[in-house]
Formats: structure tokens, C-alpha cells, sequence
């Protein structure tokens, strides 16, 4: 860039060293901000600083001055403060859902919204490197595109895929479309869930957006707006374990009190729960029958009790036998 241009750009320049450059513990003095200033190819007067920095702050720029040593004017206040940005790095870092490729690139941009000093600190956040994340790179962008259906009341095209023994991909329904109508996105055991009415099946049905491939907004607005008035996405949630469907029941299970917590966080503070003597309780809970439910229940232990109805006692019961069947041939 020639000189003359970077002089009418000054105070753009200016701006940027203080995003960049400073911070509390990083003040630039007046000469020193010269100095940076002349590598860029800017020469900038005393009075011309003082103005430039003034009209700055009447910007809305927090820009101090510190008199102590390390002396000079730094920038007070951002947008994000540290601790904000670690939250962010930390749930880009840990969340699955996104690729380890596209975690690098989001945390070098919120990177950028600190300065150079403060950045290091947020690189040391990233501990949490070899934890499994999505292989499927186009995910960021398929939650995009659905949000954008949504926004447009589209429907969209796509073809959903599952694994293999081997590894490999694996289209479901023969490789053909579906014809989904999106309505929410929904989070659930760290992966992200389209809830849609599928046009074909002409119900209500959740798809893991990372198995989404192909994503197409149509032309032809939404279909399924009575049956998603009445439907209850919180209670959904709720009710199903792992996003694994399964006959709706009102079951009754009996807790040791040490996991009242448990259950709160599971079904929400509103669950009716009633003590059962000194060290029990009782909860009602409104759930979806699975095997993922069931073995929720037996990751708890031996202090968990399904009470009601006969039919999920029974059903659990089988299960159990099954299970034990199963290691019982083996040598």
C-alpha cells in the first residue's frame, strides 16, 4: 500500500493497535504508538495523535491512559471480556459436534477479539485436544442451511446416512431424499438434532445433523405447522434418552436419596417426587420405553427400583435376563 494511502488510513490503523496491541497490562506510549505507526508507512504528529485518539474514544473506543510504569494508553474495554472468551474457546474445544479443523479455525478468530497479550491465555485453555469430534466437516454449515429453512419456512432435501462395521458410509433408504419440513434444532448427549415433519412418513421425526448430507432448501413452504403447535420440544427431550424413540409411558421408580440430583438434572426441577421412608423416593416421570432408558437405569445401580407399570417392570426384567444369558456362555 503507498504511503499517501496508508496516511488517509491512519486512524484505522490506530484503531487496530489498540485491538491488537494493547491492553491493561500492555499500555503503548505516545512514541511508541509513532513509532508503530512510522513502520507502517504513517507519519503522525503529537497534536494529530492526541486528536486521532480523541475522536477514537468519542467513537465509543474505551481507550485509558496509565501513568504508572508501564506507561501509555491502552485499550480499557472490549466487547468480550477473558473470561467470556475462555467460556467460548472451552465449548468450541469440547463440543462434538464440531470438527477438530473447524474447532482451530473459530478459536483463532475469537482469538482475535482480544489482544496478542491476552490470546496466549486462551491457547493455554485448549486442553481437551484428543477428544473425539465429528468427522463430518460439513456439519457447521448444515446447521447453517437449516437455520436459514427455517428462517425462509422451507422445507429442505437430504440424504441421512449411517456406519458401518468397516467404517464407511452407508445411505439410508436406498440412497433416495428425504423430504423433511425443519422446525428446530435441538441438543442432546453432544450431538445436534434436527426436529422436522417428514413429508413422506407425514410425522415428526429427529435426525442427527452430522449424518445429514446434501442439504437443499426448496422451494415449497413447510409442511407439518398443526402437528409442531402441539408438539412440546422441552418434554421431548425430556422423555427420550439419547434421542432414542420409544412407546411414551408414565413410569414410577424409586431412588436412595443421594440421586435427587440425579433426577433433577435429568427430567427438570418439576418432577413429582414424594419421599419413600427415611433414605428413598419416589418420582413419576413422563419417558419414552428404550434400551437406552433401561440402561440408564442400571448405570445407576443397585439402588434404583422401577416400580410401575407391570409391563416396563416386566420388559426391563427380560432385558436383564437376556443380558445375562448372554455373558453367562461365555467362556
Amino acid at each position: 500500500m503507498a504511503k499517501s494511502s496508508n496516511q488517509k488510513a491512519k486512524i484505522l490503523y490506530l484503531m487496530q493497535l489498540f485491538l491488537e496491541e494493547t491492553d491493561e497490562e500492555h499500555p503503548i506510549s505516545r512514541k511508541g504508538l509513532e513509532e508503530k505507526l512510522a513502520d507502517l508507512g504513517i507519519h503522525a504528529e503529537r497534536k494529530s495523535l492526541y486528536n486521532d485518539i480523541e475522536t477514537l474514544k468519542n467513537f465509543g473506543m474505551d481507550i485509558s491512559y496509565r501513568k504508572e510504569h508501564p506507561e501509555g494508553y491502552y485499550l480499557a474495554e472490549r466487547e468480550f471480556e477473558l473470561p467470556e472468551l475462555k467460556l467460548l474457546v472451552d465449548a468450541v474445544q469440547s463440543s462434538r459436534f464440531i470438527t477438530q479443523k473447524k474447532s482451530d479455525s473459530l478459536i483463532r478468530k475469537i482469538e482475535r477479539l482480544t489482544s496478542r497479550y491476552e490470546a496466549r491465555k486462551l491457547q493455554r485453555q485448549v486442553v481437551v485436544a484428543d477428544r473425539i469430534k465429528a468427522m463430518n466437516e460439513s456439519i457447521y454449515y448444515n446447521v447453517d442451511k437449516i437455520h436459514s429453512a427455517i428462517a425462509l419456512n422451507r422445507q429442505i432435501i437430504f440424504r441421512y446416512f449411517e456406519w458401518t462395521v468397516s467404517k464407511e458410509i452407508r445411505l439410508k433408504k436406498g440412497g433416495e431424499n428425504y423430504h423433511v419440513s425443519p422446525w428446530a434444532l435441538t441438543w442432546d448427549s453432544e450431538n445436534y438434532y434436527l426436529i422436522g415433519y417428514d413429508t413422506d412418513a407425514r410425522i415428526i421425526k429427529h435426525f442427527r445433523v452430522d449424518k445429514m448430507l446434501h442439504i437443499e432448501i426448496t422451494g415449497q413452504e413447510r409442511d407439518g405447522r398443526d402437528e409442531f403447535s402441539r408438539f412440546d420440544l422441552a418434554r421431548y427431550t425430556r422423555q427420550t434418552f439419547g434421542m432414542f424413540g420409544g412407546n411414551e409411558q408414565t413410569v414410577r421408580i424409586r431412588f436412595h436419596s443421594r440421586f435427587v440430583g440425579v433426577v433433577i438434572d435429568r427430567f427438570g426441577k418439576n418432577v413429582p417426587l414424594r419421599p419413600d421412608g427415611d433414605e428413598h423416593f419416589i418420582a413419576r416421570v413422563e419417558i419414552a420405553v428404550s434400551e437406552q432408558f433401561f440402561g440408564w437405569i442400571t448405570g445407576l445401580g443397585r439402588d434404583v427400583q422401577i416400580l410401575s407399570p407391570q409391563s416396563v417392570v416386566d420388559e426391563y426384567r427380560s432385558l436383564l435376563e437376556d443380558l445375562g444369558r448372554t455373558y453367562k456362555n461365555i467362556d
